[in-house]
């Protein structure tokens, strides 16, 4: 990207600093409790953000003031902050957003309300439940180019009004990995055949150290190709911090909350998780980075009524009263909110989707060397989170934590089984511990 391009991004992003900050620290609440489970999962509050922050502006009441609490604004700002936010992401080369709306043909909606949603939303449900399913799920794969199939809530009889979002993200790298199949020897994926990921570059700025309350974290910055507006931030965490602190400490990192030291400045030694730097005799006098890590795919879905006081939306679903007359003269409640999400990371690129959707019924590398140079390797051969996030603006599109990488199809070569790593170009320091 040129820096003319960057200036161009960061004015365009300047109106949603407010709403980045807020969707950031939903994110890192949201980590908390997705990613304390022990498996994988992968989720964005930049997808269910604008939604509650659409709801809130037709909002009253107790419900009111539950969704601005969620959402970390005042509820009377929460339209034109959704507004600036999506507009903002309108500009981000390689996402592509959408809203949706879909109101039952009888249900009055206020035209304050419906006139602040995006172009282009307005839909309308028939009652035909297996037809108004094929339209909307048709939205969702649309929208998404395919990589979420459904929409994640399922129509019923007194379904009234359904609100979605869709956001897509593919990235390529600016530097591709090599892959082979391979066996980490220690950790808790020791002995297993994966599909192992390496790179070398000649820069130690793409790893940093930040400290975080469960300690320190190492964090990978694997930077989108010419072109691309977005990052993938890997995150290594101690053996035994726990994913949301991980998790929290990254997003505090790149949003600029969190300090954290660059490559090029660390000390030799093991000055975080997963990474080990020296220096050495060498070739050439250029600093190298060697990483080493996991393809991985994942999915997930989420309930956030299961969580609702995240949300802002325990008292918006008691179907006892109404809690929406910005939005129609109809008593409406929450009924459903749910999101289908998926990552994917090769050695290409990256791959990430979601469909948020809530609904509403009815209320109630042999020469001898000849320099001295830094040499780095960080590793990610245990459970990692990853960010994905927006150059410019800083907003965490997409979170995820990996437990499970892809296994590898299994290769005979004589009695070793598995194919050997590819070298690395250069010498390198010893491995740093796995745990």
């Amino acid at each position: 990207m040129t820096q003319t391009n960057s200036t161009e991004r960061a004015v365009q992003a300047a109106p949603a600093v407010r709403a980045v900050r807020a969707v950031n620290h939903l994110t890192a609440r949201w980590a908390a409790r997705a990613a304390c489970g022990g498996g994988g999962t992968v989720f964005t509050a930049a997808g269910v953000w604008p939604l509650l922050a659409l709801l809130a502006d037709g909002s009253a009441g107790p419900a009111r003031d539950e969704l601005a609490q969620a959402l970390g604004i005042p509820a009377e700002d929460a339209a034109a902050a959704a507004r600036e936010l999506l507009a903002a992401l309108d500009g981000v080369r390689g996402l592509s957003t959408a809203t949706g709306l879909w109101a039952a043909a009888g249900l009055p909606l206020e035209d304050g309300w419906s006139a602040k949603l995006p172009p282009g939303t307005r839909g309308t449900l028939t009652g035909d439940l297996e037809g108004d399913t094929e339209v909307l799920d048709a939205w969702a794969s649309d929208r998404t180019g395919g990589l979420i199939e459904r929409m994640p809530v399922s129509l019923t009889r007194d379904t009234r009004l359904v609100l979605a979002s869709a956001f897509a993200l593919t990235l390529k790298w600016a530097e591709p990995f090599r892959e082979f199949p391979g066996r980490p020897s220690d950790g808790p994926w020791a002995g297993r055949g994966l599909r192992q990921l390496v790179r070398t570059t000649a820069s130690l700025d793409p790893v940093r150290v930040a400290e975080g309350p469960a300690g320190p974290v190492t964090a990978l910055e694997v930077t989108g190709a010419e072109g691309m507006d977005m990052d993938v931030h890997l995150l290594l965490g101690g053996p035994a911090a726990p994913a949301a602190e991980v998790l929290a400490t990254g997003i505090a990192a790149v949003s600029g909350d969190q300090p954290s030291v660059g490559g090029d400045a660390l000390p030799d030694g093991t000055p975080g998780p997963g990474l080990a730097i020296g220096t050495v005799d060498a070739f050439t006098p250029r600093p190298m980075l060697s990483v080493s890590t996991v393809v991985f795919s994942l999915s997930a879905e989420h309930d956030l009524l299961e969580d609702a006081a995240l949300f802002g939306l325990l008292t918006a679903t008691d179907s006892d009263h109404g809690h929406f007359p910005g939005i129609s003269t109809s008593p409406l409640a929450i009924s459903s909110a749910r999101q289908s999400a998926m990552a994917r990371f090769h050695a290409a690129g990256f791959e990430a989707a979601a469909v948020t959707a809530i609904a509403a019924r009815p209320g109630g590398a042999a020469r001898q060397p000849s320099h001295r140079a830094r040499r780095a390797e960080v590793r990610f051969d245990r459970p990692f989170g990853f960010l994905a996030v927006d150059r410019a603006s800083r907003l965490v599109l997409a979170a995820g934590w990996v437990t499970d990488p892809e296994a590898a199809a299994e290769h005979r070569r004589g009695a070793g089984g598995l194919l050997a790593p590819p070298p690395l170009p250069g010498t390198r320091p010893p491995a740093p511990p796995s745990h």
